[in-house]
């Protein structure tokens, strides 16, 4: 698989079968992934990878928190801005719109949306995750480090013939997360990612670009 097809055909798979990820693959994407490029090469990610019992663990004790209504844990960063201007709001808008009407969930049934959001918490029925973190006196050109680790990990997982989704979800459950992991105090969980394979019978909506004028300015010389 080429740059091109793995950029192209990477999303963000919310359906996976129980099919074991290989040990030795995961190293693998780990060892390489940590080429990602980091500002005076600081390499400020911090990443946890769970699979089997621990895994199994994490998803029984996020499953009993959303089954008691237990609140989400209080948050350690933004993960959006408070007012969303235009374009982006309307971008997040059409996301949802599209998201739950493949399940076939109105807008209005916020009790349906909560239930599909849950499967977040179960990592998609995924066999493995990865937990994310960074050290809390990092600045924001490190957060932007960490993103460009993560997008090496996840087209390398491509290269694989794994999928994978990238979570801010598991943020809103950093406790019991770390009651799994045990990540040393000055570190923030920014995400977690489920990984394994497609599960093909379950239907992933792919969700558009805006049109290359929106976002780049070519400036001719």
């Amino acid at each position: 698989m080429d740059v091109y097809e793995a950029v192209t055909s990477r999303r963000a798979v919310r359906g996976f079968t129980d099919r074991p990820v290989p040990g030795e693959v995961l190293q693998r994407v780990l060892s390489a992934a940590a080429w990602a490029p980091s500002g005076s090469n600081l390499q400020p990610w911090h990443a946890y990878v769970l699979t089997g019992a621990p895994l199994t663990q994490l998803k029984k004790r996020a499953g009993e928190r959303i089954a008691a209504g237990d609140p989400w844990d209080e948050p350690e960063y933004e993960q959006y801005p408070s007012a969303l201007k235009s374009p982006y709001r309307e971008r997040r808008e059409a996301f949802g719109e599209q998201r739950y009407g493949a399940l076939g969930i109105p807008r209005e049934d916020v009790e349906a949306r909560q239930r599909a959001a849950s499967a977040n918490w179960d990592a998609f029925g995924a066999p493995a995750a990865l937990f994310c973190y960074i050290d809390r006196d990092m600045c924001r050109p490190q957060w932007s480090d960490v993103g460009m680790f993560l997008q090496t990990i996840m087209l390398l997982l491509r290269a694989e013939g794994l999928h994978c989704c990238t979570q801010m979800a598991w943020a809103k459950f950093h406790e019991t997360v770390a009651e799994v992991l045990s990540p040393p105090a000055e570190l923030i969980l920014f995400c977690g990612m489920s990984i394994g394979f497609e599960d093909v019978t379950v239907h992933h909506p792919r969700t558009g670009r805006a049109p290359l004028d929106e976002t780049v300015t070519f400036i001719d010389g």
